[in-house]
């Protein structure tokens, strides 16, 4: 039975546990309000995290992604917020933010400083935290504004650490179902990538590898445990997606029930959609230039859309908007957005460049 299918069906047997053995916490801390700035195009005040550090990070290594590396995450140097802000801005009241390595970031119509880098941030289904990798390597979760920093898990070094995502879940005592707060994330190691787990309120815990499984469906054979890259959380029953470099393809991973997974589509960057069975969104190229393609799952099987038919640039680290209607992506002059269902072209909302997410 396909993973998306399983479980919604009533379960007749005692469920499996599922997730992570151990990882079954659930949020309860509430972050502070977000500092708010400027709603012009062209802001000019620079928010303060209140947090332990004070020091700044270097930036990005890659020309697209914002976790870039060589296996070691440099120390912070300092730095200082760019003297002139780029044209556009667009991140006042819509909950989209963009990080790109340095301890500044863009939302709320200004830029907050964390008070350490911030390399592929990524919020709470609730918005009350942000999770991050800082200038250390480490993996960190914090208040909205930067302040409240706990280290979650502390790279023993020799690794490159990045793309974490939230798996959050409600109990399901009908199942048997503990409740979820994890962080899932991916590992480099001697060049070699995994996924990793952690409570998301631990703190220098010690990451466990993803288990993966096998996959779902009538030809059940192991799933790749190597180059896996780019987890993406969404939903209510804590399903994610990710990308395996080996095959090119984006892979679903299910384990409310039991842990299955499938591979789904060739494609790289997933960003599992907030809503329930409402699919993904994920990076292919075409004609020379990254598009970005709709996944949505049916009865006969997934449909696919190209939400960029007429791309003359590259748009790649797609996120979806809270509410799923927008999709926001990078791409070298700065970030656009567009509809959801790819009823419109997209339109650059900000001269950033960097990693685009959406805080609730």
């Amino acid at each position: 039975m396909p993973a998306r299918t399983m479980r919604r069906t009533t379960a007749t047997a005692i469920a499996l546990t599922a997730g992570i053995t151990g990882l079954g916490l659930m949020l309860t801390a509430c972050g502070p309000e977000d500092a708010t700035g400027a709603d012009g195009a062209n802001p000019s005040a620079t928010s303060t995290a209140n947090g332990n550090g004070t020091t700044s990070g270097t930036g990005s290594n890659g020309s697209k992604g914002s976790s870039g590396g060589n296996g070691n995450a440099a120390k912070p140097i300092a730095s200082t917020a760019p003297k002139a802000a780029p044209p556009l801005n667009g991140t006042a009241h819509n909950g989209l933010t963009i990080s790109d390595g340095t301890r500044f970031v863009v939302m709320n119509g200004t830029r907050v400083d964390f008070g350490t880098a911030v390399r592929d941030l990524a919020w709470s289904p609730d918005g009350r935290k942000a999770a991050f990798v800082d200038g250390d390597g480490d993996l960190v979760v914090s208040n909205p504004d930067g302040s409240g920093r706990t280290v979650v898990a502390k790279n023993p070094g020799g690794q490159n650490w990045s793309h974490p995502t939230w798996q959050v879940r409600k109990a399901d005592t009908a199942n048997g179902l503990p409740k979820l707060d994890n962080l899932f994330f991916a590992g480099r190691k001697d060049g070699v990538s995994k996924l990793y787990g952690v409570p998301a309120t631990g703190h220098n815990a010690t990451p466990t590898v993803l288990g993966l499984g096998h996959e779902s469906g009538e030809n059940i054979k192991p799933l790749p445990q190597t180059g896996n890259a780019w987890p993406s959380g969404g939903g209510t029953y804590g399903t994610s997606v990710y990308a395996n470099s080996g095959d090119g393809m984006v892979y679903i991973r299910d384990d409310y029930l039991r842990q299955q997974g499938a591979a789904i589509t060739k494609g790289s960057e997933p960003a599992a959609a907030p809503v329930d069975d409402d699919g993904f969104v994920f990076v292919r190229s075409v004609g020379g230039h990254d598009h970005l393609f709709r996944e949505t799952p049916g009865t006969n099987g997934p449909t696919f859309k190209d939400l960029t038919p007429n791309a003359t640039t590259d748009y790649t680290e797609p996120a979806f908007s809270a509410d799923g209607r927008t999709i926001a992506a990078r791409t070298p002059d700065g970030i656009v957005t567009l509809p959801a269902d790819g009823s419109k072209a997209p339109v650059k909302v900000s001269g950033y460049v960097g990693l685009p997410a959406y805080r609730a």
